[in-house]
């Protein structure tokens, strides 16, 4: 585990600065983490705010409602062009965090920190790069995955590693007990890394490009399950999206999506369902009931 700072190097990081880029809500508990570890930021950068609800009513990211209860200034750009690059420069930062704050960085905005961007990524990079990286674990029936704190390049997900923590899939987890767990051992290891980054002890390493995979975004239409595929191959699906897009399958034309579902000697079981048009009810009663009718 990285040290937490000596106080030979207090001085030199306090006296440092810098600007956090997030959005969702795994990007405010980061950034709680670090304000209740004294790292505040000078700037936060965060998306619009956005239509939600069935009023669509537009609504703050978690990260700004974070950063105006601490009184932090606060942008919130449409897209990382000249005028935002220039905007967030002028606040003369020395390094930069980034915990999915939903943007590409140019290699213009990179360039502003001298002691670059640091990004936390929820996979044990090389492996898993990309906007999905616990998806693609577990849609791999992967029995590990980690987080790790990578110093950003232009290449997505390919910066030189600077901190590592491996986490054991259990077999029975879910995207849903998963993600809470990645959240809050990222915002530690962040927190535990920053001190030693900035006071030079920590000697980046380089990625193995040769081992890297990708995980790209989410469509709906992944969720789509093979009825006749392999048991192990349909629970690892559901287990990916079951706290995103879900998963369903098609009967007499209707979709019926699965709600809750295990994986019993070697069986993947349906327990829960939604029939399109109709309300959740268990998978033995849909059986018998013909509800797709």
């Amino acid at each position: 585990m990285p040290p937490h700072p000596n106080p030979s190097n207090e001085g030199r990081l306090t006296s440092l600065t810098f600007v956090y880029f997030g959005t969702p809500r795994v990007a405010s508990e980061t950034l709680a983490t670090l304000l209740e570890r004294g790292f505040v930021p000078a700037l936060v950068v965060t998306s619009p705010d956005a239509p939600t609800g069935r009023g669509l009513a537009l609504t703050p990211s978690p990260v700004k409602e974070l950063a105006l209860a601490k009184n932090i200034p606060i942008l919130t750009p449409e897209k990382l062009d000249a005028a935002a690059i220039a905007a967030i420069a002028a606040y003369h930062d020395d390094y930069a965090v980034c915990v999915a704050y939903g943007k590409i960085f140019p290699e213009e905005l990179i360039a502003q920190f001298s002691l670059g961007v640091l990004n936390v990524h929820y996979s044990l990079l090389p492996k898993y790069r990309g906007a999905t990286p616990l998806e693609g674990a577990l849609l791999a029936g992967e029995r590990e995955t980690g987080v790790t704190v990578q110093k950003m390049v232009k290449e997505l997900d390919a910066g030189d590693i600077l901190a590592q923590e491996h986490v054991t899939i259990l077999p029975e987890e879910t995207a849903r007990e998963l993600r809470p767990r990645l959240i809050a051992l990222g915002a530690k290891l962040l927190a535990d890394t920053l001190p030693p980054y900035l006071t030079g002890d920590i000697t980046p390493t380089p990625q193995d490009a040769s081992l890297a995979t990708r995980s790209g975004k989410l469509k709906k239409e992944d969720g789509l399950l093979d009825r006749d595929a392999p048991a192990e191959e349909n629970w690892n699906k559901y287990r990916a999206y079951a706290d995103s897009i879900g998963t369903y399958f098609f009967e007499n034309g209707k979709r019926i999506k699965i709600t809750v579902a295990s994986f019993k000697n070697g069986q993947f079981v349906i327990e829960r369902v939604i029939p399109e048009g109709k309300r959740e009810m268990n998978f033995t009663d849909f059986s018998r009931s013909g509800a797709t009718a």
